[in-house]
């Protein structure tokens, strides 16, 4: 099976991430962000990996830590459940609808990091969620997993459906 547990403590943060990419879109998420949780449960889903992320970070202070480091750990561990490559799909796109909202996603599992992110958000946050976080995450998680990813809302109201319109990358991964 290609799984892959990271663990990663800062100042700021204390995260253990593990990735199953041959899993079936369980995931078991506490990052004690509602709506981060909420996307993380979604990337599982769609996806169809099996993700567990426990993290503890300084939201006295605000969200960035705990969503930039875990986006870091998830990261990590998808290069290195990936190993060789071997057997993947290596370019993938989807379009995804969400209600009023559609979104463009191009992966290419190249080893070469590169984020391409055109993604307005009508509101600044999703409950008491920055929505600048969100391209921090997939910043973070594209230079650690070592992909290309462009990420592009062709139209869209709702900031709540605009964030929660996560790539599915099963195809990509090989499962």
């Amino acid at each position: 099976m290609r799984t892959a547990t990271i663990k990663r403590k800062t100042k700021e943060t204390d995260i253990e991430v593990t990735v199953n990419l041959d899993g079936s879109g369980v995931s078991n998420v506490a990052t004690g962000i509602g709506f981060f949780d909420h996307m993380l449960d979604l990337l599982a889903r769609h996806s169809r990996l099996d993700i567990t992320v426990k993290a503890v970070g300084d939201l006295h202070v605000d969200h960035h830590h705990t969503t930039e480091d875990v986006g870091i750990a998830l990261g990590q561990a998808v290069k290195q459940a990936l190993g060789t490559m071997a057997g993947i799909t290596r370019y993938a796109s989807i379009h995804m609808p969400m209600d009023e909202t559609l979104s463009r996603v191009v992966i290419d599992i190249s080893g070469r990091p590169v984020l391409v992110f055109k993604v307005d958000f009508p509101r600044d946050k999703v409950g008491n969620f920055d929505t600048e976080l969100v391209r921090e995450w997939f910043n973070a998680f594209t230079i650690n997993a070592g992909v290309t990813l462009h990420v592009e809302t062709l139209y869209g109201e709702n900031s709540h459906h605009i964030a929660g319109e996560v790539p599915s990358t099963k195809g990509q991964l090989g499962g």
